[in-house]
């Protein structure tokens, strides 16, 4: 019939509708769920972190009220002390001068007994006790007295205690500890690197000026934080990371001028996916870690490049080497990166290999370039940024057919290069190689 439309279109965009609205809520329901999740997560680490603070608080009080109460005991033992060394000290010449008065005072009573038989006597009895008397009378100096010191001269004992200590300590008191709903420095970011996490933090309160930051970390199975970093810096590198192991990370920050710590930041979270690089174990002429990503050149006469135990650079990354201590310099050393072993090289100023040598001359494919960095010298960090430019031919007359683009950086200055290999390398090697015994360097 005309004039009636056909149902099935109008069906259709009813259905299509219908579609999208169900799409649209299930993604809203996901985002609601999402902050929900966020939400809880909220709540729960404001019941925790007040659960944790109500126990430290309680704990802290309790010792401290212990150890104030152990000083108060200690305090009154040491003026007990002094009392009865003070009582004892003037008390003794005091109690040899009361025995001597008593001596005297029974010898006058029985002097006086004595002279007053001798006067009752008979004549003749009288005469010789007269006499006896007499000469017994002179042997005693009755005149001599003991001087007696008056009360002014002798100590009188009493307590000094100062009652604005207790003020004072009541004032400290009231003051001591306070309770901080956000810490003045938080984690930033959580940076993977092989067998290391780099960590970076920032402060958060815009009032507190930061003298030094701490930071601990700890695997998420373990109960307890280890410090590994004290200092003014805002990133510090973790090593001796476990590849594919949780590890928690927190900070906390000391302001300018105090020695007390702020509260810790929250713990974040990260981990590292990439294989810790190592160097190769048994080379006669260096000495590893336990790790085996510190070398030492030892004292060995052997001499030739020490490579890692396998191609664990890959393009996109960062290779830091940092030198901890220095041997006499040559030339000839080289830290740098290649693209295979070639045993029996002295060095990696060799084809299919970059590196800087001990000068700061850079070295690719064994020819010096013009531009160079600063020598090398104890705690000197040396990286290498390499990036795929190009895969195939060149449009060039160059050799090359696979284009890297390399940036060594060292001490604040970096030189950038194309570097250029015969064939496409997927993963490179690093190595080193020192003439002279001292050098010590680490890898991640």
């Amino acid at each position: 019939m005309r004039g009636v439309m056909d149902p099935e279109p109008e069906l259709e965009l009813l259905l299509q509708e219908a579609r999208e609205n169900v799409e649209a809520a299930q993604s809203y329901r996901r985002e609601l769920g999402q902050r929900l999740q966020g939400l809880r997560e909220a709540q729960r680490q404001i019941k925790e972190s007040a659960s944790q603070t109500r126990d430290v608080l309680k704990q802290h009080f309790n010792d401290l009220k212990g150890t104030l109460g152990k000083l108060l005991d200690e305090r009154l033992v040491t003026l007990l002390q002094q009392v009865d060394v003070i009582e004892q000290e003037t008390i003794k010449p005091l109690d040899d001068c009361q025995k001597l008065i008593e001596h005297g005072v029974t010898t006058a009573e029985d002097l006086v007994r004595e002279g007053e038989i001798a006067i009752l006597g008979g004549i003749e009895e009288q005469n010789e006790k007269l006499w006896s008397f007499a000469k017994k009378a002179s042997h005693i100096q009755l005149d001599s007295l003991p001087e007696v010191p008056l009360l002014v001269d002798v100590p009188c004992l009493s307590a000094q205690l100062d009652d604005s200590v207790l003020n004072i300590v009541k004032d400290h008191i009231f003051k001591h500890g306070t309770v901080a709903s956000r810490p003045p420095v938080q984690i930033e970011e959580l940076i993977e690197k092989p067998g290391g996490i780099i960590v970076r933090w920032c402060k958060v309160d815009d009032d507190f000026t930061a003298q030094d930051y701490r930071l601990q970390f700890r695997k998420c199975t373990s109960n307890h934080f280890e410090d590994v970093y004290v200092g003014s810096e805002t990133e510090f590198i973790v090593l001796h990371i476990d590849p594919n192991v949780d590890y928690q990370f927190r900070v906390c920050a000391r302001g300018d001028g105090r020695q007390e710590w702020s509260p810790w930041s929250v713990p974040q979270i990260g981990h590292s996916t990439l294989v810790p690089h190592e160097w190769t174990a048994g080379f006669e002429g260096y000495s590893l870690s336990s790790r085996r990503n510190i070398a030492l050149r030892n004292d060995s006469e052997s001499s030739g490049v020490l490579y890692s135990s396998a191609p664990t650079y890959f393009c996109g990354q960062t290779l830091t080497f940092r030198v901890e201590t220095v041997g006499q310099p040559d030339r000839r050393d080289s830290i740098g990166v290649c693209a295979e072993k070639q045993n029996g090289c002295d060095s990696l100023q060799r084809d299919r290999a970059v590196c800087i040598s001990t000068n700061g001359a850079v070295f690719v494919n064994g020819k010096e370039m013009t531009n160079q960095l600063p020598a090398v010298t104890s705690g000197s960090t040396v990286t290498f940024d390499i990036e795929a430019v190009t895969l195939g031919t060149t449009n060039n007359n160059e050799s090359g057919n696979f284009k890297l683009r390399v940036t060594i950086s060292s001490n604040n200055r970096e030189v950038v290069f194309d570097w250029l290999l015969d064939q496409s390398c997927g993963s490179l090697y690093f190595g080193c190689s020192f003439f002279y015994p001292g050098w010590k360097v680490l890898v991640f």
